[in-house]
């Protein structure tokens, strides 16, 4: 008997680099799309397992998939969760994949001061403050959505907090890592309620994804 939307379990991925990460961690749990989500122009994919579906959506957009219930589960990176916060939300696994680092950067001739001000770009407007707060520090943020390192270049802001992958970016642009903030990795969110109410088929999955990155681990 095919499962209809309403009993099915959806599982909210993250675009880009962490889907492509995701992917084979959830094939090595028993769970794949049917289809390529690469080159297909879906948003939503029945998978191998009869029931669960996967959505692709915005990383931003994945707690809030998940947290009103229109996802039961989500694949998204700690940032995030830092950032707009876990009400609503269960994270039960580090998936321990699309590892970064969550840092603040200057350019390379800057001289860090002792100012009680500081113009900050950056997407993450809350951990930037929080982060700033505790050096003493009261950061005027400027909300930017990519392309950080160009606004201290531009001298729009004197530092930045962003992602740092390799530091590479960073480099090329002139500019060094300064303060590392968090670890960043993709964890696995489950929405409360789905918790309770399908307790037995996401724990199973969890299960199974807790193992496929003991083995990852242990290689």
């Amino acid at each position: 008997m095919q499962s209809t939307q309403s009993d099915t379990l959806t599982i909210a991925l993250t675009k880009g680099r962490i889907l492509r990460e995701t992917l084979p961690l959830f094939a090595e749990a028993g769970l794949e799309p049917l289809e390529s989500i690469e080159r297909s122009r879906k948003l939503i994919f029945p998978t191998s397992v009869d029931g669960v579906s996967f959505v692709v959506l915005r990383g931003s957009d994945v707690p809030t998939y998940v947290r009103h219930g229109a996802a039961d589960i989500g694949v998204v990176g700690k940032d995030l969760l830092m950032e707009f916060g876990d009400e609503g939300l269960y994270e039960v696994l580090d998936l321990e994949i699309a590892r970064c680092r969550l840092m603040t950067a200057g350019l390379n001739f800057s001289t860090r001061g002792h100012a009680a001000k500081i113009r900050v770009a950056t997407k993450f407007v809350n951990i930037a403050r929080a982060h700033y707060a505790s050096r003493g520090i009261q950061p005027n943020i400027i909300k930017l959505y990519g392309a950080m390192e160009l606004a201290p270049i531009m001298n729009l802001a004197d530092e930045i907090v962003d992602i740092v992958d390799t530091g590479n970016t960073l480099k090329a642009n002139g500019m060094k890592p300064l303060d590392h903030i968090a670890d960043i990795s993709s964890r696995l969110i489950v929405n409360r309620a789905s918790m309770r109410t399908r307790n037995s088929v996401i724990s199973a999955l969890v299960e199974r994804l807790t193992t496929a990155v003991d083995s990852r681990r242990a290689v």
